[in-house]
């Protein structure tokens, strides 16, 4: 029987290994500034949320690219398909980063919550831009169908291993819920606050000397 990595690793369907040549350049698919957000973010969550953030850029770009009058001067295909390239490598070190993190058990339960959150928008995004094709669609519609099959690999790995990272760490607390408690909290300790004014102002009444006492 195959351990549960092994299973989360099929889903995520790993990569080939690059090579330490290419691990020394600078990937060609996100900006300096992108690259240093990427090596910032160390926490599991926030560079997964970071992930699925440069990616949604990248849907965004296209579709405020094909809302406007194409110039038949430019290779407007070979831009799209440029655009969808970008996010088919960010959507691949997402798949690889959650892997990662599943082996080392980092927990990660708040950054798969947001994959299963905005992937199925992101899948929708790429669905509409399939459904509707413009008159470059032949030259990016092999990597916009690669960038489908690539995101929903994502989301049943991401559902495999968050299922996996609940048993581990137990059900992470809803915002909602986190909200509650903590007004719940600052209620009883205002409560309580006033409760212990209202003994000190007694206490200070009943020490202060009434008239017949300094008779």
């Amino acid at each position: 029987m195959r351990s549960q990595a092994t299973l989360v690793l099929a889903l995520l369907v790993p990569l080939a290994v690059p090579s330490m040549a290419a691990l020394a350049q600078k990937p060609d698919y996100v900006s300096d500034e992108e690259e240093d957000k990427i090596r910032e973010a160390q926490e599991p969550s926030e560079r997964i949320e970071l992930y699925l953030a440069l990616a949604q850029n990248r849907l965004d770009r296209i579709e405020g690219f094909r809302s406007k009058p194409m110039d038949p001067q430019y290779d407007n295909g070979a831009y799209i398909d440029h655009l969808l390239d970008e996010y088919i490598s960010l959507t691949d070190n997402l798949k690889n980063w959650i892997q990662d993190q599943y082996d080392r058990r980092g927990d990660m339960r708040r950054g798969l919550r947001k994959v299963l959150e905005l992937g199925p928008k992101q899948l929708h995004d790429l669905g509409r831009i399939q459904a509707s094709p413009d008159a470059y669609a032949a030259d990016y519609a092999k990597s916009l169908g690669d960038a489908k099959d690539d995101l929903t690999d994502a989301l049943d790995g991401a559902t495999k291993a968050l299922a996996e990272q609940v048993k581990i760490f137990g059900e992470l607390k809803s915002e909602n819920a986190q909200a509650q408690s903590e007004k719940d909290r600052t209620k009883e300790e205002k409560k309580r606050s006033k409760e212990e004014e209202k003994l000190r102002k007694k206490e200070q009444k009943q020490a202060q000397p009434s008239d017949k006492d300094e008779d």
